[in-house]
């Protein structure tokens, strides 16, 4: 069953975080998975929402998105967006 990484962030360093971008899709390209969102100008239909971009990555099972998770690589470049966003990362699984 699909799973999904879902990722709301809040910019607090943008030239950190765009390291992180930069570096992001050659990590990325080593798992099974795909980035079906990225979008920095989400159009808000209701409620507040005080980020600035939302992610949407999809893995094909729970092991993959961990696998991605738990990268040394990743860690590696994370701390760019660690250092250049405020975020909320969560795991949902999709519909069987």
């Amino acid at each position: 069953m699909a799973v999904f990484t879902i990722a709301q962030l809040r910019f607090t360093d943008e030239q950190a975080y765009r390291r992180y971008q930069a570096a992001f899709p050659a990590v990325f390209a080593r798992f099974d998975a795909a980035v079906i969102i990225a979008d920095e100008a989400p159009v808000v239909l209701e409620g507040n929402w005080p980020f600035s971009k939302i992610v949407v990555l999809r893995f094909p099972d729970e092991a993959e998105a961990l696998r991605f998770a738990s990268d040394a690589d990743y860690a590696r470049i994370a701390r760019d967006r660690k250092a250049g966003s405020d975020a909320v990362v969560i795991l949902a699984r999709g519909l069987a």
